[in-house]
């Protein structure tokens, strides 16, 4: 039962109506073409009620990430424990699963809707999680890491929100547990294992550039 304040609950529902009213314009029409005047109209809420929550639509863009990423938290249950247990991949795979859940909401923010401001919002919190998650497991284990937990976190977000840039646009085939499976596989054995080489195979055998 939902015991919050009958204020607390009109808010939510407020901008619940402001988020979903963003996202389906933006995937019609782009972020641009927006006016706020079409936001508040789909959301049937009055422009004084728009501004008493967001600044501009870029704010509500914003907004949008911000309460993802906490919705994507309460679904998270099992991060710590996973933590505790060694790298299971699990928190991935709640997040293919909130994005296959949210895919409107993703959508918009992969796409860089908004000069890119939201997607540059959500990399530096899927950034700053994974840093935090990489350095506590580095103390735990009493171990050095051989190139700097930045450049791992950085290079790891950027490999995730690739995948998952993909996944949501197209149909690829795969389930969120089966494209976690190949992400954790990936991230545990690296990419000379994973495209069937051996570690003598290795100088040079992914040298990519022209």
């Amino acid at each position: 039962m939902d015991m919050k304040p009958p204020g607390d609950r009109r808010v939510r529902r407020t901008r619940a109506a402001l988020r979903q009213a963003l996202v389906e314009l933006v995937l019609d029409k782009g972020f641009h073409a927006v006016t706020v005047e079409e936001i508040t109209e789909r959301a049937d809420v009055g422009r004084a009620t728009f501004y008493a929550h967001y600044r501009d639509k870029e704010d509500l863009l914003v907004g949008i990430v911000r309460d993802l990423a906490e919705d994507r938290e309460r679904l998270l249950p099992a991060v710590r424990q996973a933590h505790v247990e060694g790298f299971t991949g699990l928190p991935v795979k709640y997040i293919f699963e909130h994005a296959e859940r949210e895919k409107p909401v993703y959508q918009v923010i992969l796409r860089g809707e908004g000069d890119g401001r939201a997607l540059r919002e959500f990399a530096d919190l899927i950034r700053t999680h994974a840093e935090a998650a990489f350095r506590a497991r580095v103390e735990q284990l009493a171990v050095t890491p051989r190139i700097p937990l930045d450049v791992v976190a950085r290079a790891w977000t950027g490999e995730l929100i690739a995948l998952l840039t993909w996944w949501v646009e197209n149909d690829t085939g795969y389930a969120a547990a089966e494209i976690t499976a190949h992400l954790r596989d990936l991230s545990v054995y690296g990419r000379v294992w994973a495209t069937g080489l051996t570690p003598s195979d290795a100088p040079g055998a992914l040298d990519l550039t022209p």
